[in-house]
This record gives C-alpha cells, structure tokens and sequence, in this order.
C-alpha cells in the first residue's frame, strides 16, 4: 500500500493500514528493521542522503522504517502532517522544548501537570532560562491573564492526571494564537480514539506512547504530532541529540495502534461503571472522574471529547493512612505509577506520581494525602470492584 491510499479513511482503519509500505518481500504484518545503519550504493549516493539531496535511510537514530511506520500512522490517527518519535513521553516534551524555545521564552502551563512535568519545567528548562508560570487549567481567564509579549508555549493535559479536570482546547487555542504562541496539548490519556486536539485548533499534541498507544505496558517510548514546519524542528533534535525511538518499541507500538480504538472503548465503559460504584460508596468522599455528571467540567468533557478515558482518582476520610491501606488490601489490582495497560493499575499520587513537588504544589493541583489514583483496565468489573472493596469496607 502507498501513503497517498489513506486520506479518507476511517480511524479504526488508519489504526490498522496507515503508514506501512511493503518492501519488495511483500509482507503482510509490519516489519521490524533491527539495524544500526544502513548501505549505500556509491559514496555519491551516501554523500547526497547525508546532504539531504535525496531522500532515504541514513542512520537508525533519525531514520529508520520501522519508527517511520509507527510516525506515519499516529500523525494519521491524529490528524497531523506529521509525528516525531522519541525515546520517551519525557523526551518528546523536552524536544518540544529544545526545538521550539530558547533563553528568555515562557511557557504558561496547567498547574495540574505530570510531577516530572513541573520537575522538567521548573529545574531543567529553567536552567536554560525559560521561566514556567502555572494557571488553574480550567480558568480560560488564568491563561489570559498570565500571558505576555514572551509567552511562546501554552502547555496543558487534558484531562488531568489525576483529577481529570479538563480545558477547553478551542478556547484555550484562540488565546495561545492571539499572542502569537503555540498550543500543546498532552493527549496521552485520551489518544486520537477519544481526543483530536489538533482539530480543536491545538499545534502540538505530546504522547507517552508508554501508555494507551501501547497498552500493555511493554516498552517506553513518544511521540509528537503537529505541522511539519514545528516537527522538522524537532527532528533535528532528535537527529542531533539522540532521544530516539528503538525500531523495537516502534513495532509494539505500531501493533498497539491497530487494537487502541477497541481498547479504548472497553477501558472507558468499564471506568464508568467503577467511577459510580465508587461515588455510592460510603467510605468514599469525592470521585474524580469526568464521566459522571458530577463532575464540574462534565458538560464541557463530553463535548470535546469522544470518551471520558480510563483514568479516575477518589478521595477517602483518613488521609495517607486510609489511602495506603486500601491500596495494601489489593490482590488483584498492581501497585504501580504506570497506567494504560489492559491490566488495572493503582498508586497514591502524593508520594509516588506527585512526590517530587513539594507540599505547596501539591495542594495547588489538589492532590491530598487521600487521593487514590485507578488506571481502570480490562479484567473483569466484577473483580475490580471486589478487589476495591476488600480496603473500602474496612474504612467504613
């Protein structure tokens, strides 16, 4: 198949179709291209690829058909000109970063960010000095507000980990274009299947491909979408610093994508159920979870959004204490930070995901010592609920 094949297609088919060119084997499945370098015919040859004077693959840190693969079919998905991947979910904001900012630049950023987010933010680009101010994420007012003739990036996840507060993205766009800024937004929760960022106006959508892309908890990896004119940017990071995507994990996230619209789906139906099981139950005070109409930004989320995601927090009396405890009384579900596998996931925010911040951060993105955070996945509902239930029942 050709790439010029996939315009029109449906995203269930893109998942599947989008980006793969068979080679002269004329294989079937997507293959893998486990090498460091590639052969030249002539040293003319060599120097006009080095040049840039033709096209073709050079060296497996900027080019290689396997990640090419896995790039052609995301920016598809997403609706992008084009996708750079990367070694990581950190690395792909860290190559926005370097790409697109330099010393005296500043980022406006959600105040409800990943801890290693802020950390990247606040320690590392700071250094470089690029100064990072922090709004409320749902406040259009707090963006405007925070703008000035230096803001260069506008930098949000929506919705947010944990709390799943959400943002207007349209919105938010308009503010970032009218300062002549750009937009980037952390899809990595929702993935195309549920969220199309760009089409809502954004410039930039970031991906931990570690998550849903793959989903199940295989390899880490990134990924950026957007125009080519921001991506050939960041290909030159990538080329030039190294944070690059190994053929390997670009093959499983290539075979992720062709289940993500499926998966996505299920994740979402069954994170809907858990949500109001919790919020009915009495050792539980407050749920966190965009799908219930409880939620303040619920209206807005099933706007903008195709699904409300598999990831939910819920708060209980007794603080760290009464989190951990029902934490420690899971048999089924993993104690871990990580989330987007078909496997459940659970952790305490405050002193794992968000340890980093200190205890003023903390409390600015609402994170108490009562938070628990569930990545809901695919095993049966029944048993999750059970497995929840065995520590929620000993709090009441």
């Amino acid at each position: 198949m050709h790439d010029d094949q996939t315009p029109d297609w449906d995203l269930e088919t893109l998942a599947i179709r989008a980006g793969h060119v068979r080679t002269h084997e004329q294989e079937h499945g997507e293959p893998i291209f486990p090498t460091s370098s590639f052969v030249f015919g002539s040293a003319a040859e060599a120097a006009r690829k080095f040049g840039g004077e033709e096209p073709g693959n050079i060296y497996s840190r900027f080019t290689n058909p396997t990640v090419r693969t896995f790039e052609k079919r995301l920016a598809a998905m997403e609706g992008g000109e084009r996708c750079v991947a990367t070694s990581s979910g950190m690395a792909a904001i860290l190559a926005t970063a370097l790409a697109l900012l330099q010393a005296g630049d500043e980022i406006v950023a959600s105040r409800s960010l990943f801890g290693s987010t802020v950390s990247l933010f606040d320690k590392y680009l700071g250094k470089l000095g690029i100064t990072t101010r922090y709004v409320e994420l749902s406040n259009l007012d707090a963006w405007e507000a925070a703008m000035t003739p230096a803001t260069k990036l506008l930098f949000a996840e929506t919705p947010s980990n944990p709390l799943s507060e959400v943002v207007d993205i349209a919105a938010l766009a308009e503010i970032a274009h009218r300062h002549d800024a750009l937009l980037a937004i952390d899809n990595c929760f929702l993935t195309p299947a549920l969220q199309k960022p760009l089409a809502l106006g954004a410039d930039l959508v970031i991906h931990s491909a570690t998550k849903y892309l793959d989903g199940q908890g295989r390899a880490i990896g990134g990924a950026v979408v957007g125009r080519d004119k921001e991506l050939e940017e960041l290909f030159g990071v990538v080329r030039t610093c190294g944070p690059c995507l190994s053929p390997f994990n670009a093959w499983l996230f290539t075979k992720g994508l062709e289940t993500l619209n499926l998966r996505m789906r299920a994740h979402c139906e069954h994170a809907q159920a858990l949500a109001e099981w919790l919020e009915a139950h009495p050792a539980v005070t407050r749920v966190h979870y965009s799908g219930l109409p409880s939620h303040p930004q619920h209206e807005l989320a099933a706007r903008q959004q195709q699904g409300f995601g598999a990831v939910l927090g819920f708060e209980v009396k007794g603080g760290r204490e009464a989190a951990w405890s029902v934490i420690d009384a899971t048999r089924l579900l993993s104690i871990t930070g990580n989330l987007g596998d078909v496997k459940s996931t659970i952790t305490h925010p405050g002193t794992t995901t968000h340890g980093r911040l200190s205890d003023g951060q903390r409390a600015s993105a609402g994170i108490n010592e009562g938070l628990i955070r569930v990545a809901v996945g695919l095993e049966s509902l029944d048993d999750i609920r059970a497995d929840l239930a065995r520590g929620l029942d000993a709090l009441i």
